[in-house]
């Protein structure tokens, strides 16, 4: 199954091949010298009075075919001066042929790119692709050209329904690797044609020859710049380039290609059929001599005979830049979408725009950034620009200058500029009048209901389970995490160790649009879809610490109709399972089910019945498993009798059940059968709990760290005792009594076997915080002699001899107020 797959616009993963002459060729064509006084093929003329600046004859022989690389601000501007001078009948453009209902929706105001189409399979939503659009894409602003001036615009792209079939079907291929039913499963070489352009060109950079060349083509430092003469000539020279390539490298590694161009052609044909030659095509360059190259209907429909199809759904959804970016994975082919909208939006003086945004994202990082500092960064990215050769301060000059203008010649705040300016976080728009799924439709009216609005910036959410908005809010981010829909994740923030708070981190993916299309399955809204996946997933479930976990889910998410079907689930699992293991896994999500269900009133008796009979089950069961186990297995038992420990105390009125407990703790804490790290740990959690006395405690250490027992096995009752839980550091540092038996066992531990207990005892001391280690040395570095002796009726140093209850009471009213808040 393909999750979030993006159609590649162009040709990517660059591979620099040998520049032969035919490459060497093409570079120079394509060169801005070479287009100084070259005569189009036809050349557009624009006699006085005649509408739009144009003649009534169509100007080019054929079709006219602009060959563009997808999503560059330059070949936008060129498209848009093409179309304005020869006004097309209809206009074509590479895309899926399913999206041809979704252009009027181009149209809409509420439409602000970066948008997608998004198309999926009916049968298996996971299944998805995207086709991206910026707002400086050459498609997107031809679309938009076309649907102001009423020139009906089609899709003429391989069919969404074939490439999502190509990504299941093994005869196709994987879509990934981009190969092809002839190729015998071999995968081919593949090349970039502008990284194969800009090498003959004797660029290291392809981008920066592409701006060269394309984006920065008779721009001036002040922005815009004469327009040409002819504003087909760039279409001319990059398509001779392009045959070139074509000619001397063939598909150039991307088979695929082939079908896709020769379902172009068949599009073409049927536009030429209708409309004349008066259609102009908005396709990617590497495209251009395909289309434009002779080949028959029978050659082209037998690419196409027999290829898999799947039954397809499309809609728009927002993307963002980072999303167009190629270093996130989607490989749309730019590396810096904020740069190119810059440009794109600024044609008048876009270096000192530049210079000013950036100057304003430092002043808010409380960076000192003046105007001067402004004036100078441009003037040096000028100067930069013309050393360098370049028609106009690219990328690579605007960051030089910022760096050692305004950053004093840091990378660190650079970095900044690179993230939030030449990347950037701009999330598009899409109206509400576009196609959704059912749950797609449910899922945004609870947006506006819940005041919960998606954003693609990650952003702290804090809830108070007492307010309804906030309860409903936090039900609706439990019911979309059962789905699959990650659009916030819980966090245990400041505010939320009680139970009437959640913590959450929010930030809305684009990708989040397929996992919603993936859930429709089960139901048509959120609460419907969630009840029934919990529900299946109850029936499905073999383990019996995921039916606990669902347990919790189900009423995290309040989702009354699936809870019955869990419990009768849990029961059976339960009744089953007899492995202590797994009975210790489940109990802790049951009790913490139990704390929120008191908090968000719901009925929780028959899950506290199941909880008590786990709880009952593991007081027998514990004792005999925690026998004959080697070290790996009591490290493991050891984090069971933790949580097991914590969940009993969260268990409502479990005083019988907390006593009992006791008891196998005391067992356990006694038993020699049983490994030392749980020895240890169960007379810690006896120790604070208040059910061992000390002295009882300092007897047991006692007797751990006598002589007879073997370093490695007193070593392993400490890290039981005083690691791996909060305050351990802190029970050494106050009680000294506790801390002279470690010290003097330590101090007498045989040569021969202090290198064995060594690693356990640093991984045991390392958990504590500096501060508490730095006392433990101090104490120890000063001796028994200088800590005098221990008087049993005193705490430790500075510490009075008993308990001021009165003094102790008086934090009460605080602790009240910091734990209940409002209430």
């Amino acid at each position: 199954m393909t999750t979030g797959t993006v159609v590649p616009d162009a040709p990517q993963a660059p591979v620099r091949l040998p520049g032969g002459a035919a490459a060497r060729q093409a570079a120079s064509a394509a060169s801005p010298a070479a287009a100084v006084g070259r005569e189009s093929p036809a050349a557009v003329t624009s006699p006085a009075g005649t509408p739009g600046g144009v003649e009534e004859a169509w100007p080019v022989d054929g079709p006219l075919v602009l060959g563009v690389r997808h999503h560059g601000p330059g070949s936008a501007r060129a498209v848009r001066a093409a179309l304005e001078a020869v006004r097309p009948r209809a206009l074509l453009v590479e895309g899926p042929p399913e999206g041809d209902a979704l252009v009027p929706l181009a149209a809409d105001d509420a439409m602000v790119p970066p948008v997608a189409i998004l198309a999926h399979s009916v049968d298996d939503p996971g299944r998805a692709a995207f086709w991206p659009f910026a707002g400086f894409s050459p498609e997107w602003v031809a679309i938009r050209w076309a649907l102001r001036h009423d020139v009906p615009v089609r899709f003429i792209d391989l069919p969404a329904a074939y490439s999502l079939a190509a990504a299941a079907d093994p005869s196709w291929g994987d879509e990934e690797d981009e190969l092809h039913p002839g190729d015998g499963g071999e995968r081919a070489l593949r090349i970039d044609p502008v990284a194969v352009l800009a090498e003959a060109a004797g660029y290291d950079d392809p981008e920066r020859w592409w701006e060269d060349v394309i984006e920065h083509r008779g721009a001036s430092p002040s922005g815009g710049g004469p327009a040409p003469a002819d504003p087909l000539l760039p279409f001319a020279v990059l398509g001779e380039a392009m045959a070139a390539l074509r000619e001397t490298y063939g598909h150039g590694g991307h088979p695929r290609d082939l079908v896709r161009e020769a379902h172009m052609r068949i599009q073409l044909r049927v536009a030429r059929k209708e409309f004349g030659d008066e259609v102009a095509v908005v396709c990617g360059a590497w495209h251009v001599p395909a289309l434009t190259a002779k080949s028959t209907v029978t050659a082209d429909r037998a690419l196409l005979r027999g290829l898999p199809k799947v039954k397809t759904e499309t809609t728009w959804v927002p993307w963002t830049h980072r999303r167009l970016a190629r270093h996130s994975g989607y490989g749309a082919g730019i590396d810096a979408p904020g740069w190119y909208a810059h440009l794109f939006d600024s044609p008048d003086r876009p270096l000192e725009r530049w210079m000013t945004k950036a100057a304003g994202l430092l002043r808010d990082a409380d960076l000192t950034v003046s105007s001067a500092h402004v004036i100078e960064a441009v003037r040096l990215a000028g100067t930069l620009a013309a050393m360098r050769g370049r028609p106009l301060a690219g990328l690579n000059e605007t960051a030089d200058a910022i760096r050692a203008v305004m950053c004093d010649g840091s990378d660190v705040p650079l970095r900044l500029i690179q993230d939030e300016l030449t990347t950037g976080d701009v999330l598009g728009e899409v109206p509400d009048t576009a196609p959704a799924v059912p749950l797609q439709r449910d899922l945004t009216r609870l947006h506006r209901t819940l005041r919960l609005k998606p954003e693609l910036l990650e952003r702290e959410l804090q809830l108070d389970l007492r307010k309804d908005n906030d309860a409903a809010r936090s039900r609706l981010l439990h019911r979309l995490g059962l789905l699959g829909i990650t659009w916030g994740t819980q966090t245990q923030g400041r505010a939320s160790t009680g139970t009437f708070r959640e913590t959450w981190r929010l930030r809305w993916e684009p990708e989040s649009y397929v996992k919603v299309a993936e859930a429709g399955v089960w139901g048509t809204t959120v609460l419907t879809a969630a009840t029934a996946k919990a529900a299946s997933q109850a029936m499905s479930s073999t383990a019996l610490a995921e039916v606990t976990a669902l347990a919790e889910q189900c009423l995290l998410a309040e989702l009354p109709e699936a809870l019955p079907v869990v419990m009768q689930a849990l029961a059976d699992r339960a009744a089953l399972d007899s492995d202590v293991g797994h009975l210790a896994q489940a109990l802790p999500a049951l009790a913490r089910s139990l704390r929120y269900g008191d908090v968000r009133a719901t009925d929780t008796a028959a899950l506290g019945e199941v909880a008590a009979g786990l709880a009952e089950r593991i007081c027998v069961g514990l004792p005999p498993a925690c026998t004959g186990l080697d070290a790996d297995g009591a490290a493991e038992m050891r984090r069971h009798l933790d949580a097991v420990h914590t969940a009993i105390g969260l268990l409502p009125e479990s005083a019988e059940l907390g006593v009992r407990w006791a008891g196998v703790l005391r067992g356990l804490a006694v038993r020699d059968t049983v490994r030392g790290v749980i020895r240890g740990r169960a007379a810690r959690l006896l120790l604070d709990d208040g059910r061992l006395p000390e002295e009882e405690a300092a007897r047991l250490m006692g007797l751990a760290l006598s002589p007879g027992t073997a370093p490695t096995d007193a070593a392993a009752w400490i890290e039981g005792f005083v690691g791996g839980a909060p305050g351990g550091g802190m029970l050494l540092v106050h009680d000294e009594r506790l801390l002279g038996l470690v010290d003097a066992w330590l101090a007498g531990v045989p040569v021969d076997a202090f290198t064995d207990v060594l690693p356990l005892l640093r991984r045991t001391f390392s958990a504590y915080e500096p501060g508490v280690r730095r006392t433990l040395g101090e104490l120890v570095r000063r001796g028994p002699a200088a800590r005098g002796p221990v008087q049993k009726e005193a705490g430790a140093p500075g510490f009075g001899a008993g308990l001021d209850e009165e003094r102790a009471d008086a934090v009460l009213p605080v602790l009240r107020l910091i734990l209940e808040g409002d209430a």
